[in-house]
């Protein structure tokens, strides 16, 4: 009986350690700045077009995610500041400057994982 209590502790461990792992996501991204550029986001932040930053549906304003071009491999770090997309699949809006840096400006969209820093 002992054994089964002590695997039972240890099943419940393990699945508390992958509760608690970090936040992951894949999905579509694309990118905002003109029009939006100098008002406020709803950080209550004045957003800049220029500033490493993106919105996300549901992560807490501030929190800092890797993002990376499945497309490319290339990554940039980004501040969550404002919320969207509110379009289809897509699961994050990069400022221009990081649609710029991680290379998709020019095509608007492209496929990216991210992951909570």
């Amino acid at each position: 009986m002992i054994s089964k209590a002590v695997s039972a502790a240890a099943i419940a461990a393990a699945f508390l350690s992958l509760s608690t792992a970090a936040y992951a996501q894949c999905g579509g991204a694309s990118w905002y700045g003109p029009g939006f550029n100098g008002k406020r986001a709803a950080s209550g932040e004045i957003f800049n077009e220029n500033a490493m930053t993106a919105a996300h549906r549901s992560l807490p304003f501030g929190t800092k995610v890797m993002v990376t071009d499945q497309r490319t491999g290339a990554e940039i770090e980004v501040t969550i500041n404002d919320r969207g997309p509110f379009h289809g699949s897509r699961i994050i809006d990069l400022s221009k400057a990081a649609a710029t840096k991680l290379g998709f400006r020019n095509r608007g969209t492209t496929s990216v994982c991210i992951s909570q820093l």
